[in-house]
């Protein structure tokens, strides 16, 4: 047989089987969609950046050299005076310089109270009015602030909440609230992915953002004509000696870009692994398309045997059906990943992270990727059909098709996923018994793995005793219509396994998340209840301003109020090892708000003078003991001397490897204007007082919608929801995988149906009714559901069990099994199975008797 001839089968048995590859082919159109969807939608959020931070960048920007790109942690921005200002001016080399002011610490609230910022994240950015500005935005109604009573607001903002011209705004800072009325609206001429931006004049900015007149947050410089911006930024630091950070324009989008990217980078892989979760369901949707369509082929590739053709001709046949699928597939796939990655766009717009097809960005290298993916993937999966029909024999054209499966091999196999099973179980038990998390964590990979592999070799032994068990229970109620689903489920196992297996993953990934997701929160909430003597947690976005604090302070109904606050330390051991630490300063209250058990010293004693705890972790790990002296260096500040006067035990959730110090000693230690803000309070009411000391709290922080006061009902709630949120969408993802996998049912019912047709001919000739035809096929394709089920829901509690007890090492102690989600996604797969069944049972309920009973 020729190239041409092979090339010419292969093309006939396509089209003459397009009904049953079409499924096959969206298995990989789905999988190669969200692969190019994914990449298409963080290349635009990657253009869409790009094209903001370079309109937005000066050709030079000056600026302090302890300012962070996260905002400060005192809620006032790092400043710089400015009489740096005017010695930029006359560096050579420059056009001009402006002054700017800029802050994320704020909250902008318009008349009824409601935050104008983003709620997916985006900050709300306030500053004075530059000439810089104009880069990137155009004033569009009214004009720029002029005064302290004046505010300008970008117009997506204006849209968003149904801003108009002479509205009040109010905005919180660091340094008190002010109000102003809208004289101006400003546009974007780049993207704007959804942060709110205010603006004020110059000295308003000044004074309610950085508290103090005359000096700026950055520079922009802006280069004379034929003055590069490298050149011109080495001008302006010979001009300036001190602490200052200087950056061209790429360099400044670069950074800014950097910090994005690092959250980009999270969203893209995670799609991309969930992408190749599909792609592994879909391998086996397409492993039993070929194994099938091979199976009923077995009369007409011995023939082609007979007449001369070679193993290698008919493994290359069936090599290139499946290279036609590959391509057939994942061109349409292509495709569709543009548009996913469009309604990706409009959802995340409606969602108020507002990205333009304006800036769609599809790479040469996106469909590229696409196209191989999906073609090695199908080629890949062919493979071992493609080899079943190359060792099919001249003789097989004298047999029926179908011809049973070599028992041996069956065997071979079955030994090597009991001992893949049994190496993924060892490894599990290994991780449990880990001393380090990071040490099971290894063995927890390689246990999920190897465990899931051994699942999949060993699934068509399984299937004879799982289906079996499940048909007992369900299926002996249908009489003889369920016999026959039973035994036509257990006709081919290796057919059944692979079918299971492919909707297994997916719901033992359900399951394993399940399980510690419900852990968590389980473990969480029992350390709430064992640790948190407070009765209300303060909490606020980029912590708690000082009118917050202040105003929660003079609640009534309360017998004490405990402020947080997260100060930045540079920490010398007595053995000389340096360490960079977080110390927590509170006021010495919060020993009873939140409970710690100490393994030397009394906690109480580290709210003394000069005196401090350490975690339990750190003091072996340094060799340290009660009694010791710390040499501290507060960043911006001085340098301390402190006792260790407690150790505290880390077998805990809340504040693992926490080091305390009393407030007082931080401020004895830092200037009052580097003094951090609340990163958090605590409270507790008057004696039977709880009520009304929860409203009180309430209404004291009212003005400021982005404070939050909690009871431990709520935190627990906020806990689950948080969890349950994270879940929800990783679910969300994990349905791709469940979706192909459920065409594989369908797959396999539809093809099966085909094999079957002189079958279901001579029973319909026998009395069957299609009734009981259709039932009979539902009832195998539940069970094949549940048998996937059963076996993923299985596994899955078994990895998140194992998840657990390395999770119990961090303080998460307590497992919880959530059974209402396990039975629902059980009880749920039943009716996958029946969804899965209505297409194939109709058509084999329209099958004409006479030519069914025909059919060779």
């Amino acid at each position: 047989m020729s190239a041409n001839t092979v090339m010419k089968t292969s093309l006939r048995n396509f089209f003459a089987h397009k009904g049953r590859m079409a499924l096959s082919a969206v298995a990989v159109l789905l999988s190669v969609a969200f692969v190019c969807g994914t990449l298409v939608f963080t290349d635009t959020m990657d253009t869409t950046f790009d094209k903001l931070f370079a309109a937005t960048s000066s050709d030079v920007t000056v600026s302090p050299k302890a300012a962070k790109s996260e905002g400060s942690d005192t809620g006032r921005p790092e400043s710089l005076p400015a009489s740096a200002l005017a010695r930029v001016e006359r560096a050579d080399g420059v056009k001009s310089a402006e002054g700017a002011v800029s802050s994320m610490n704020v909250t902008v609230v318009d008349a009824d109270n409601k935050n104008m910022g983003s709620e997916n994240g985006a900050p709300t950015i306030a500053g004075n009015w530059t000439h810089n500005d104009l880069r990137s935005m155009d004033i569009t109604s009214g004009h720029a602030p002029r005064g302290p009573t004046e505010v300008m607001v970008d117009s997506d903002t204006a849209e968003k909440h149904h801003l108009k011209m002479g509205d009040e705004l109010r905005t919180i800072a660091a340094t008190g609230d002010f109000r102003a009325k809208i004289v101006g609206i400003a546009s974007f001429k780049v993207t704007n992915p959804g942060a709110a931006v205010v603006y004020f004049d110059t000295a308003t900015a000044q004074r309610e953002l950085i508290g103090r007149s005359g000096r700026f947050t950055q520079i922009n410089v802006a280069a004379a004509t034929g003055v590069s911006d490298s050149v011109l930024k080495k001008n302006v630091a010979a001009s300036l000696d001190g602490p200052y950070k200087f950056q061209t324009q790429k360099e400044n989008a670069d950074a800014n870009r950097k910090d994005v990217g690092e959250f980009m980078d999270v969203i893209k892989y995670a799609m991309l692994g969930f992408a190749g979760i599909a792609f592994l369901v879909g391998i086996f949707l397409i492993i039993n398309t070929f194994s099938m369509l091979v199976a009923q082929r077995t009369r007409e590739i011995g023939l082609m045997r007979a007449i001369g053709s070679s193993r290698k001709q008919v493994n290359r046949s069936v090599l290139v059906e499946a290279l036609l699928l590959g391509v057939f597939g994942s061109v349409i796939g292509v495709g569709a990943g543009v548009g996913l990655a469009v309604g990706l766009m409009k959802m995340m717009s409606a969602a108020g992270m507002d990205l333009s097809t304006d800036d769609l960005t599809v790479q040469w290298t996106t469909p590229v990727v696409g196209l191989l993916l999906g073609i090695v993937v199908t080629v890949f999966a062919a493979y071992v059909p493609a080899r079943r029909a190359g060792k099919v024999s001249p003789m097989a054209a004298l047999r029926d098709a179908g011809t049973p499966a070599d028992v041996k091999a069956g065997l071979v196999r079955a030994l090597i996923g009991l001992v893949l099973t049994g190496g993924g179980g060892f490894a599990l038990y290994t991780a449990t018994q880990a001393a380090e998390a990071s040490e099971g964590s290894l063995w927890l990979g390689v246990g999920i793995v190897t465990t899931l592999i051994g699942f999949v070799v060993v699934g068509p032994l399984l299937a004879g005793g799982v289906v079996r068990v499940i048909s007992a229970v369900l299926l002996r109620m249908f009489g003889s219509v369920g016999r026959m689903a039973e035994r036509n489920a257990l006709r081919n196992p290796r057919r059944t396994g692979a079918t299971g297996a492919a909707l297994m993953i997916g719901l033992a990934l359900v399951a394993c998340l399940s399980v510690v997701g419900s852990s968590m929160v389980a473990s969480a909430t029992s350390e709430l209840d064992k640790s948190v003597g407070a009765d209300f947690i303060v909490e606020g976005q980029n912590g708690l301003k000082p009118q917050a604090a202040e105003a929660l302070k003079k609640a009534p109904y309360v017998s004490h109020v405990t402020e947080v606050k997260y100060v930045r330390t540079k920490l010398t051991t007595p053995g000389g090892v340096k360490e960079d630490e977080e110390l927590v300063a509170a006021t010495p209250t919060y020993a009873q708000d939140l409970r710690r058990e100490t393994t030397a010293g009394e906690l109480s004693a580290a709210y003394g003078k000069n005196a401090m705890s350490v975690g339990s972790e750190f003091a072996e790990k340094n060799h340290l003991k009660v009694g010791d002296t710390m040499n501290v260096a507060f960043e911006r500040g001085r340098t301390a001397d402190l006792k260790i006067a407690a150790i505290t035990s880390d077998d805990t959730t809340f504040d693992k490897g926490a080091m305390y110090i009393n407030l007082t000693t931080a401020k004895q230690y830092l200037p009052a204007d580097r003094l951090p803000l609340n990163g958090m309070m605590f409270a507790k009411a008057d004696a039977g007082k709880a009520d009304q000391a929860y409203k009180a709290l309430k209404s004291s922080v009212a003005s400021d919608p982005t404070v939050h006061v909690k009871d431990q009902t709520d935190y627990k709630q906020t806990l689950k929801d948080q969890i349950g949120q994270l879940l929800n969408m990783i679910y969300g993802l994990l349905a791709l995988a469940i979706i192909v996998a459920v065409l594989g049912v369908v797959n396999t019912l539809a093809l099966s149906v085909v094999e079957r047709t002189r079958e279901i001919g001579l029973m319909r000739a026998i009395g069957l009714s299609r009734r009981q035809l259709r039932r009979m096929i539902r009832l195998e394709s539940v069970v094949i559901a549940l048998f996937g089920a059963l076996l993923g829901l299985g596994l899955g509690m078994g990895w998140g069990a194992t998840a657990q007890k390395l999770l119990a090492l961090e303080g998460l102690d307590v497992l919880e099994i959530p059974w209402p989600t396990i039975i629902g996604v059980f009880i749920g797969s039943a009716f996958v199975g029946l969804f899965a069944a209505l297409i194939p049972a109709f058509r084999a309920g329209r099958m004409n008797v006479l030519n069914a009973i025909a059919t060779e």
